[in-house]
């Protein structure tokens, strides 16, 4: 495992959330096997434009690395091409930002060929500018970026290194539209359903995973998703069907936010975050035990503005109750809320009857035997609403349904016919 130190610089901050960004920064170098040795901070009213310290701490970052004997130094923050270099030959050591750590970390998790090129298309835009420091850091995400290739003896090998970046992103991003192509015709398929669409967000470890799975087992679904107390362990949307009390729906589990998300992945996962845009209700799951919750919340709001989400319904589901010994007291700010724990069940009643009070309030239950004269109408029933229950008799075709208000209105019309 490699050694690291952490640097932060608190620009007029408040105190808590500084600490705390430090401490999520360490878990995510730990993620990716970087064991973290000591910590150094400043506070500083403007960052330093040439080290992003002080210069005089520059050389007390220099002694502190040399005496822990590290392999490399990591800053909280997004830092300049020229940033990184000017610090690498101060320091000589290898230096990281956040925006680095975090696509190693989407880089070890992606799986699918979806994830994969959205990881790699994001991380090709991070090197580009950086070409000169970095490319000995992140060659080996590079990975299928190809042979150099120079078209004549003038061009240098940072434009030949730029130029087959260049193409390399445009062809993972023709790969990409293939699969987004494949995505929206399953998105319009399962539209035709009629079924309602539930998306889980929030911040990263926030118990999306293991909420999705306490669904799926209420719904008696062998068909649960993997779930670890690891961050990002979800790169890939994971949509499955859950029967709830009284009606079925679909569940996306997405990808964990965190502060400062690199916007290159935001950019490259916006086809996957595109499956939230069709949901009906959104279920952002916050991590209860987190003393920085409220931020973790706004975090996650931010991005969902952004991406131009945020006016889709939402129910703040506040997990890992289970693991707080007091009384979680919880201000009337985010609307419906609910306290749940994944892992005990704990409220998962009362979870699910929150999701149908604030999704189901405009349809409709059908409980009618038709005649076999209307197969018409029991086949459009059956293709266009979700059927409970059916089952055909000497009588007729018994149906029990979940349909809007027209076709109730329908099959009302059709029971007075008959009388």
């Amino acid at each position: 495992m490699e050694k690291g130190i952490i640097v932060g610089a608190n620009t007029n901050q408040n105190d808590e959330i500084f600490l705390k960004e430090l401490e999520e920064l360490e878990s995510l170098s730990e993620a990716c096997g970087i064991e973290i040795v000591d910590t150094i901070t400043q506070n500083i009213k403007t960052i330093n434009p040439k080290y992003y310290i002080g210069a005089g701490k520059v050389n007390e970052l220099k002694e502190l690395a040399a005496y822990h004997n590290v392999d490399c130094i990591i800053f909280n923050d997004e830092l300049s091409p020229m940033q990184i270099l000017n610090l690498e030959k101060e320091t000589e050591k290898v230096i990281y930002d956040k925006t680095y750590i975090i696509l190693e970390i989407f880089n070890r998790r992606a799986r699918t060929k979806e994830a994969r090129l959205q990881v790699e298309i994001a991380t090709l835009t991070y090197m580009l500018p950086r070409l000169a420091g970095m490319k000995r850091n992140l060659s080996r995400q590079a990975g299928s970026s190809g042979t150099l290739r120079s078209k004549g003896s003038g061009e240098t090998l940072k434009e030949i290194e730029k130029r087959n970046i260049n193409d390399r992103i445009i062809v993972l991003k023709k790969e990409l539209k293939q699969i987004i192509k494949a995505r929206k015709t399953q998105r319009v398929n399962r539209r035709k359903s009629n079924l309602k669409v539930i998306a889980l967000v929030g911040y990263t470890n926030s118990g999306k995973s293991s909420t999705l799975n306490a669904l799926l087992e209420h719904s008696n679904s062998t068909k649960e998703v993997a779930e670890k107390n690891k961050v990002f362990t979800t790169l890939d949307t994971s949509t499955r069907l859950v029967k709830l009390k009284n009606f079925q729906v679909l569940v996306t589990d997405t990808v964990g936010f965190v502060k400062n998300l690199p916007q290159s992945l935001l950019d490259s996962f916006k086809s996957t975050l595109e499956e939230i845009k069709e949901a009906d209700l959104i279920l952002h799951l916050v991590d209860a035990t987190s003393t920085m919750y409220k931020e973790e919340i706004e975090v996650t709001n931010n991005i969902l503005k952004e991406l131009k989400m945020n006016d889709i319904p939402k129910i703040y589901v506040f997990n890992k109750i289970d693991l707080i010994e007091e009384h979680l007291f919880l201000e009337a700010t985010w609307g419906s809320i609910v306290k749940f724990s994944a892992k005990t069940k704990e409220n998962l009643e009362q979870l699910i009857n929150t999701i149908e009070d604030n999704i189901f309030d405009d349809m409709y239950f059908i409980e009618n035997t038709f005649s076999y004269n209307d197969a018409k109408l029991v086949d459009e029933i059956q293709s266009n609403y979700e059927v409970i229950e059916i089952s055909y008799g000497d009588d007729g075709i018994y149906i029990k349904a979940k349909v809007d208000k027209r076709m109730y209105n329908m099959v009302n019309q059709n029971k007075n016919e008959v009388l």
